[in-house]
């Protein structure tokens, strides 16, 4: 789980003095300018975020932005301020706390705590991944659906994932989980950074939303990467002789490959459902199918579309 705490500042000093002052709450990382702070939340989601929020007029722009985004929309935001006639007012800006900056030393670490708290009681999260849960992935596929959005669903799950955390044990099957919701953000979010959506549903099961044009060259590259990555995951035996030795649901001794993402996408155009839970389902069976091809693969409309060179 990600415990990183990004401070957004130019001023030096002053992020020296937030970095000193958390560093037993969390892993603080500075940042002067807007463009590599998005950036780094895009790669890792922060525990909480603190912006100087009077050194740049594009503060305002920028956290709209990123409240605006409903993957990014938990993540709690404390806003500095020289004074109250530099305070813009809670219309305008996206904050959840603020703290005058001549109090900095003295209730920055109270601030932050109550922050999380806050964040841990009405933000709906998987804890595992800190990717939205359930709750937050219906109401982001309905709230397209009501705007009559084009997009591409994505259901993705893993081949043979069972067997593994069987024989490789829980700790090392939840830093798979952990490696495939980081692939799965950071790829969906590089192509479209505005607008996607990555969640997920629990256990071995995500979901992951783009433009229809973008959704088969995310998937290939989902792919790409997991393949590449998850070889990692086993020990060298394993990983030369392509798989392990475990048991099946009757308790027979079988080989299990190695560990493999199917992904089923449907696309929502024109009106053509009016429930979250239609689109859902028929994501699911389409993965289903997907799921009947042995290694990595994604299914569009029951049409098998393999990663390159298989």
């Amino acid at each position: 789980m990600s415990r990183t705490i990004l401070i957004l500042s130019p001023d030096a000093a002053m992020a020296s003095i937030l970095a000193e002052k958390l560093t037993a709450a969390g892993d603080p990382v500075s940042f002067s300018r807007f463009s590599s702070a998005y950036d780094s939340i895009c790669n890792e989601m922060p525990l909480v975020l603190i912006v100087d929020a009077g050194a740049d007029p594009e503060t305002t722009t920028f956290l709209n932005i990123l409240k605006d985004d409903p993957l990014f929309s938990g993540v709690p935001v404390i806003a500095l301020f020289d004074g109250p006639d530099t305070f813009p007012g809670w219309e305008t800006l996206p904050v959840d706390d603020y703290l005058w900056k001549k109090d900095v030393e003295r209730e920055i670490v109270m601030k932050v705590q109550l922050c999380l708290l806050r964040a841990q009681r009405t933000v709906e999260v998987n804890p595992l991944t800190r990717l939205p849960g359930n709750i937050s992935i219906n109401r982001q596929i309905q709230n397209c659906i009501d705007r009559n959005e084009p997009f591409a669903l994505a259901y993705a799950d893993l081949d043979n994932f069972k067997p593994y955390n069987d024989i490789y044990g829980f700790s090392r099957g939840d830093e798979v989980l952990r490696i495939t919701g980081r692939l799965l953000l950071n790829i969906t979010k590089s192509r479209k950074s505005r607008n996607s959506f990555v969640g997920h549903i629990g256990g071995d099961d995500f979901v992951f939303m783009t433009e229809p044009a973008l959704i088969e060259e995310t998937c290939g590259e989902v792919i790409a990467a997991f393949d590449r990555i998850i070889p990692t995951f086993y020990d060298p035996r394993d990983r030369d002789r392509g798989f392990i030795l475990g048991h099946d649901r009757a308790g027979a001794e079988r080989q299990f490959p190695l560990l493999s993402i199917s992904i089923g996408v449907t696309v929502s155009e024109g009106n053509r459902f009016s429930h979250y839970g239609e689109i859902s389902q028929i994501a699911s069976e389409v993965k289903a199918f997907a799921k009947e091809q042995e290694g990595s693969c994604y299914r569009l409309n029951r049409r098998a579309i393999l990663p390159p060179g298989s």
